[in-house]
């Protein structure tokens, strides 16, 4: 398992920055031009030959060239393979006979059929022969990046700090890097294997009990008393930057990591948890929910994972707080705080607990024009099955 972290070039000086700049535009205008030039063809090799690389005109290196010709052509052949899948799909699609999905499908084949990769996000990929790292100095930086063979006698050497992201990544470091202006990415490489076998956990993070799991196990208070919701409470009345706010914060870290850690994964396979983007993006939230930190709880299960070899997945958040785990009846009404009650069959649960064994179920995924429809005011039968759902009756 391969992860990845970015760290900051803000450290290097103004003429090192120039430089990165100037290496990483006329690699992406290399990368461009074997794009444009492979398109038209139907075998694209992996290692484009010398009459190839001899065409473009540029003061890179020859290995530079080769690296990105090795990245257009992965690029190119990634593109074009997508779209056969897309192809291969819509025959079945017809086959079966649903016309509106392979229409819809069709206009995305004939869509990209005429577009080519965006290659605006496209950042010069450097293995060991470009690169030299050093996290053993005796400076005051935690590492150094020394960067050659690009061409016109470019050398650059490149401080770097740490973060807490990096240093949590479990693995051997890898003699790679992906270079942008702005950052640098390192790679770790873990030796520890997925599970091949196992059961799969639904877990619901909240804003008051931290974890609830499928299989009924739940985070408590530490040994003082305290819950993410009473530490949260706290945040919320201290200074932003003072002190007291800067311990409070401390913690809440240790109150996490002492949650996460106190779950029990053996014969755990696979945990899913809700994709939640954007969680107070356009939001006006009470001081309480803006120390809610989803994300920092999200990454300690995920480092926890990782290290014991459990995948993590992601699924839809939509309707898994409102749908009943027993008979499978959604509507709006059946949750009320932290308590859930069905109001098609009277069965009730903790509220977290119910939605994290919907988590864990193999539910069809609900698109957005069905959430528009709003079912979920009056009510509808969502099972766990490829069937369309089933409109409910008034309760």
């Amino acid at each position: 398992m391969i992860r990845s972290s970015q760290l900051s070039t803000k450290f290097a000086n103004k003429e090192k920055k120039d430089n990165i700049k100037l290496f990483t535009k006329e690699y992406k205008n290399v990368v461009s031009f074997f794009v444009d030039y492979l398109w038209e063809l139907e075998d694209i090799p992996n290692l484009l030959p010398k009459e190839v690389t001899n065409k473009v005109e540029t003061w890179l290196s020859a290995r530079a060239i080769q690296c990105a010709g090795k990245q257009a052509s992965g690029i190119v052949r990634g593109t074009k393979k997508k779209q056969k899948s897309r192809i291969y799909v819509y025959d079945k699609l017809i086959k079966q006979g649903f016309k509106k999905r392979a229409k819809a499908l069709k206009k995305h084949i004939d869509k990209a059929k005429m577009t080519k990769p965006n290659l605006d996000q496209v950042n010069p990929e450097l293995d060991s022969r470009f690169i030299k790292l050093d996290f053993e100095n005796g400076t005051s930086f935690d590492g150094w990046v020394t960067l050659s063979s690009l061409g016109n006698k470019l050398k650059i050497k490149v401080p770097l700090k740490s973060t807490s992201h990096f240093n949590n990544l479990q693995g051997s470091l890898k003699q790679g890097i992906r270079l942008s202006n702005k950052n640098i990415t390192l790679m770790k490489e873990s030796d520890v294997k997925e599970r091949e076998s196992g059961k799969t956990l639904g877990l619901d993070i909240g804003a008051t009990t931290l974890a609830s799991l499928s299989d009924d196990q739940v985070t408590k208070p530490d040994l003082h008393g305290h819950d993410l919701s009473s530490i949260n409470k706290s945040l919320s009345k201290k200074k932003r930057g003072s002190k007291s706010f800067g311990r409070t914060q401390t913690q809440r870290k240790q109150y996490i990591n002492w949650c996460v850690n106190k779950i029990n994964f053996d014969d755990v396979k696979e945990l899913k948890l809700e994709n939640i983007k954007n969680l107070k993006r356009g939001r006006k939230l009470n001081r309480f929910l803006n120390h809610w930190t989803y994300t920092e709880i999200k990454g300690k299960l995920e480092q926890k994972c990782e290290s014991l070899g459990v995948q993590v997945t992601y699924v839809s958040p939509t309707y898994t707080s409102q749908r009943c785990s027993s008979c499978g009846w959604v509507r709006s009404s059946n949750r009320n705080r932290k308590l859930f009650k069905c109001g098609g069959c009277d069965f009730a649960l903790d509220a977290d607990l119910n939605a994290s064994r919907n988590i864990a179920t193999p539910l069809r995924p609900i698109g957005t024009k069905e959430r528009l429809l709003h079912k979920n005011k009056t009510g509808f039968y969502w099972e766990a099955s490829q069937e369309p759902i089933v409109p409910g009756t008034t309760n």
